[in-house]
């Protein structure tokens, strides 16, 4: 692909004649092989079709003979991304750019054929970060997300508020999950301060969940299976609605963000001490029992040396064996501070 050779007079091609045959593509589902427009090297659509191929663009299904299109979200951070690095000169270039990729993204996100399927699988974090980016632009009315709390870092935090306060702004819809845990961080406490002051909502909860961007109910974005390194973008209605579901039944369960009553503070602690609880007696391992908690490894074993305390245990084992001789199974119902030895 040949980013670096590409300037104001191959935009201008882009946009008046790669952009329309683009759209062409996407609205009739590709374009014959042998269409005489592109066959010839003289084709009347041939300059916009070399420009499409170039820059991935577009792909030929070999059984139909047929070029289809891509979604240009996957390939936008290659041109404008480059271009930005260039220097101060291409800034504004890199903009009409990213105006010119909005156009095709309109054109892709219109089509029920995007993506050929309902699933798009998005590799690096880059791409991963450019795509959000795009579709949260896009958004018109509602903004889902879920952010389990491990380790966040602080420059992808000041992004994502100016990204997301954008998107306020433009009078989005926002709620925010976090784990209990995000209320000891002082990124996470900026991030929230800046978006609760445009309109966004976000709660607490002490269940571990995954990563979740719903934009509009319309595309859910979660991880793949190879991890934070790969994203899987969704469609597909049903399972869309289900994610929804899943976001809605969790957000009733969870404390807001903002409440500092002594109250709710006290029932947060006791909500994490008994789910420390839990991962003991289920006897997960120390990093899979912080994950799920969203906490260090080294505040994990905090917390198991705190419960140590409670009960005068010296080891593990002890601890397991007064918690069962007690009845403690981490499921007791929170009575406003009291933790479940004081209330036996």
């Amino acid at each position: 692909m040949r980013v670096s050779n590409y300037g104001p007079e191959e935009r201008s091609l882009f946009e008046s004649e790669a952009t329309a045959l683009y759209e062409e593509i996407v609205a009739q589902g590709g374009i014959k092989k042998d269409d005489p427009r592109i066959a010839a090297k003289s084709g009347s659509a041939r300059a916009a079709f070399d420009m499409l191929l170039d820059l991935d663009l577009i792909n030929l299904d070999a059984p139909t003979a047929t070029y289809v299109a891509v979604d240009p979200s996957t390939i936008q951070s290659r041109i404008v991304a480059p271009l930005g690095l260039r220097g101060a000169e291409l800034l504004t270039e890199s903009s009409e750019w990213a105006k010119a990729f909005g156009t095709l993204s309109h054109a892709w996100r219109r089509s029920p054929e995007s993506a050929r399927g309902p699933f798009t699988e998005i590799h690096g974090p880059d791409a991963i970060q450019s795509y959000i980016t795009g579709v949260v632009a896009d958004c018109e009315e509602e903004l889902l997300t879920a952010q389990p709390q491990t380790g966040r870092d602080a420059a992808i935090m000041a992004a994502a508020a100016e990204r997301d306060g954008a998107a306020l702004d433009r009078g989005i819809k926002m709620r925010t999950l976090y784990q209990h845990s995000a209320r000891r961080s002082a990124v996470t406490h900026k991030y929230v301060a800046a978006v609760t002051a445009r309109g966004a909502e976000v709660r607490t909860l002490d269940e571990f969940f995954n990563r979740i961007i719903v934009v509009d109910r319309r595309i859910a974005i979660v991880p793949g299976q190879a991890g934070l390194a790969v994203a899987l973008s969704i469609r597909e209605a049903s399972l869309v609605a289900y994610l929804v579901d899943i976001f809605e039944r969790t957000w009733e369960r969870a404390r807001p963000f903002t409440n500092r009553e002594t109250s709710m503070m006290r029932d947060i602690a006791a909500e994490q001490r008994a789910m420390t609880i839990r991962m003991l007696i289920e006897g997960h391992a120390d990093p899979v029992s912080a994950k799920r908690l969203g906490v260090s490894p080294r505040t994990y074993a905090g917390y198991v040396a705190d419960l140590k305390a409670e009960y005068e245990a010296e080891t593990r084992f002890q601890l397991g064996y007064v918690m069962g001789q007690q009845g403690v199974s981490g499921n007791e119902r929170p009575d406003g501070g009291g933790n479940s030895r004081a209330r036996s």
